[in-house]
């Protein structure tokens, strides 16, 4: 066999570890630079949108060998609507980062890595068909799940976010729900350190919401964080990114292709991360590979999630800024602590509870 991998995010890199653990050596074909080699951003692993994982570094570590280093541990999720704001305190999960930084999860999975990684390619996937047994499509947007397969794009995403300096406690990430900040969407802090963090505004691009001035909404909600935290806002990077798909793909293994990471559709609707989906996307695909499992049946969980986290998205897209008053309101308490450090899966019941309403 000879294996092709076509991006070295986190899931090429995690189907890369994973055959090389099976003695098959796959060839990584990377447009970019270097590993992580794009706009730094933080993200978040909440274990409550991962189960039944609940503790996604100790379970890649133990079950998969896949070793990755969190920025920090989340010990407080501070949750703001107009006029509430409910705490969260417990171990809720931890903070992760991406791109062009040491310990980005890209770099940290890249220096793991001992097959050969061509930087700068400009290799087609058409190409690679042509010289290799087995292709992984594994590139960091949907472009060519769109093109070989049917994808279901759910809808489009626009970002502006910036990286700020100031005074930040580690464990704490923010997270604000609030139209007048990011319509039918959410916004949120992630600390990189303790004097730098990531602010950003993430909402769907309807046809209503692309009328709506998005350096407005930014002004808006950088004067509530600078609000919230007591002290103003040192801006020293900035990033927009528009029409960022969201979906997922039917058929994710066309003869001896497979698309993984967002060619499959890992990113989770409902808040927009999926870094656990995209390793988990590459592990199954090379323990297809390998004849220890079927990729279509092994991300068969994996679709079933989106699909839930799609219910809770599309339920939030209706909700008034009174609604998130009245939801941020009872998450005060026993609630809130419940549904993020409890072992039910209590996403899952609710999406379900949901679904015939959406």
């Amino acid at each position: 066999m000879k294996i092709a991998i076509m991006g070295a995010g986190l899931s090429g890199l995690a189907c890369a570890l994973t055959l090389e653990q099976k003695g098959i050596t796959p060839v990584i074909f990377e447009k970019r630079r270097e590993f992580g080699d794009r706009f730094v951003n933080c993200e978040i692993l909440l274990s409550a949108l991962s189960k039944p994982i609940n503790d996604a570094i100790k379970y890649f570590s133990e079950k998969h060998k896949i070793y990755l280093n969190p920025a920090s541990n989340i010990k407080e999720l501070i949750i703001h609507s107009p006029h509430q704001t409910a705490v969260i305190k417990g171990n809720l999960g931890y903070t992760n980062l991406r791109g062009r930084i040491d310990n980005s999860f890209e770099k940290q999975l890249g220096q793991q890595v001992k097959s050969k990684v061509r930087f700068k390619s400009s290799k087609s996937y058409e190409k690679l068909l042509h010289e290799y047994s087995h292709v992984i499509l594994a590139t960091g947007d949907a472009a060519y799940a769109q093109k070989i397969s049917s994808y279901d794009t759910a809808f489009t995403v626009k970002l502006k976010g910036a990286n700020i300096k100031g005074d930040f406690a580690i464990s704490s990430v923010h997270a604000w729900l609030n139209n007048d900040f990011a319509p039918q969407g959410y916004c949120y802090l992630i600390p990189i350190s303790h004097d730098r963090a990531n602010i950003v505004i993430a909402y769907p691009e309807y046809p209503r919401n692309k009328k709506i001035d998005s350096n407005l909404l930014w002004e808006k909600f950088k004067k509530g964080v600078a609000n919230t935290l007591n002290q103003s806002l040192e801006i020293y990077e900035q990033f927009e990114i528009t029409e960022y798909m969201v979906g997922i793909c039917q058929y994710p293994r066309i003869g001896n292709t497979f698309l993984v990471g967002n060619n499959f559709g890992s990113i989770m609707p409902f808040l927009g991360f999926g870094q656990v989906a995209a390793i988990l996307t590459g592990i199954y695909a090379a323990l297809d590979i390998s004849g220890q499992g079927d990729y279509q049946d092994l991300t068969k969980r994996l679709r079933k999630s989106f699909n839930n986290s799609l219910t809770l998205r599309k339920t939030m897209e209706k909700m008034s800024n009174d609604n998130f008053d009245t939801l941020v309101k009872s998450l005060k308490g026993r609630i809130g602590q419940g549904i993020f450090t409890g072992k039910l899966n209590y996403l899952k019941v609710v999406s379900k509870l949901l679904k015939p309403f959406v």
